[in-house]
């Protein structure tokens, strides 16, 4: 009964309820679309540079990240594969050397990076073929190269062409190699594009001169949102010669950079629903002052204060609430859209956003948390809100009331 005095109501008073509607649905509409577009972009840069290349979790030999250097490299042992294997929250690894060179092409020459990769596990995992724009993939016994857009660009290279590799090998020893270009390859973090060289793990394993070791395992995570608490506790198990990092360990600033980004998002999310507090607030006052009399009149037919505090309770919810819904179903089409149409940014912006590794695109999310979480939020401010008539209605004077 409660419930369908409170929602009969809400209507007593058409056009307050429609604008109170209309503010608590712009709001929430503003915010899922703000936490929508935030949360797209950085799915996105993860994904293009952690998903499809540097992996969400590597295993090292104790001390290699810090240093970088060949000597700390490791060696797939059968007991590391099998205990890999063995571990249930991972998909499976893939083997990785890593190390910097110099690439050379006619008069053109820019620091790179080498990465000898196994190409079939590589493609399995990431679809690494389909990124290749010109020329072929690699196969696993290929004496060749892929070459990264952007460098490829830089050294006025296309397939067919030749590269020039020079850097140190393990043990300090001489690595200079001379390979065709099989193909160009595009990934969507364009500064790995800019500098990345790939060769058929065996061929990198001969020009560094470092048979059967490579620098990393990239492990696969079955939940990549876990990978922090996957790799903390594979830390724990790993032996006393390796070390296991999740991408968060390894990428400090880019979680850094995130984290500020997040609390800069819920301060404008704070004062939207601030602005949707003072207009509840003000709703729930004037319905207070209009039906002052009418609620002296139900305590002197005998309703409990509690039930009558309840009822406006349930009112103030069910008028957030709705609004909360209309506002997501207005917000999740325009999400949907810009998911599948992502904005470009443009010139102007291209360079900027490119320096910190991600695509020239504002790509929304559509994890369903992003709207859930508006509901709560707008149900949490009416219940704060609803405290004031809850501690009002327990002193309301019913006498008093009815003569008002």
């Amino acid at each position: 009964m409660v419930r369908k005095l409170a929602w009969r109501n809400l209507w007593r008073n058409r056009r307050r309820s429609v604008i109170t509607l209309v503010s608590v649905a712009l709001a929430v509409i503003l915010s899922s679309l703000m936490m929508s577009i935030k949360n797209g972009v950085y799915a996105n840069m993860i994904e293009s540079l952690m998903g499809s290349f540097t992996g969400y979790i590597q295993l090292h030999a104790k001390g290699y990240w810090e240093e970088k250097n060949l000597d700390e490299s490791l060696e797939l042992t059968d007991s590391l594969k099998a205990s890999l294997n063995n571990r249930n929250e991972l998909n499976g690894f893939l083997p990785r050397i890593e190390t910097g060179v110099l690439a050379a092409s006619g008069n053109q020459t820019k620091f790179s990076m080498l990465v000898g990769m196994d190409p079939e596990a590589e493609d399995r995992n990431a679809h690494l073929s389909e990124r290749v724009s010109t020329g072929s993939y690699l196969t696993p016994d290929d004496k060749a190269v892929l070459v990264g857009a952007g460098l490829a660009e830089y050294l006025k290279l296309d397939a067919g062409d030749t590269i020039v590799l020079l850097s140190q090998g393990y043990h300090g020893s001489n690595a200079a190699g001379k390979y065709p270009v099989k193909g160009i390859i595009h990934f969507g973090s364009p500064e790995l594009s800019k500098q990345l060289v790939i060769l058929p793990l065996k061929e990198a394993q001969w020009l560094l001169d470092m048979p059967e070791r490579m620098t990393s395992l990239i492990l696969i995570p079955k939940k990549p949102g876990h990978a922090d608490v996957i790799a903390s506790h594979l830390n724990e198990s790993a032996g006393p010669g390796y070390e296991v990092l999740s991408w968060q360990t390894m990428n400090p600033s880019l979680v850094r950079m995130m984290a500020t980004d997040k609390v800069e998002g819920y301060v404008f999310m704070s004062v939207l629903y601030l602005i949707i507090s003072f207009g509840l607030f003000g709703t729930m006052l004037m319905m207070l002052a209009e039906r002052r009399h009418e609620f002296g009149v139900l305590v002197a037919m005998g309703m409990r204060r509690g039930m009558l505090a309840r009822m406006v309770w349930i009112e103030l919810c069910m008028l957030s609430l709705l609004g909360a819904v209309i506002g997501i179903a207005g917000a999740f089409p325009v999400c949907a859209w810009f998911h599948y149409h992502p904005i470009s940014l443009g010139d102007q912006l291209k360079d900027m956003v490119e320096e910190y590794g991600m695509e020239a695109v504002m790509q929304a999310s559509m994890n369903p948390l992003i709207f859930a979480g508006q509901a709560v939020v707008v149900l949490i401010v009416a219940t704060i809100i609803a405290c004031y008539p809850l501690v009002k209605l327990q002193w309301l004077n019913a006498i008093k009331s009815m003569r008002a």
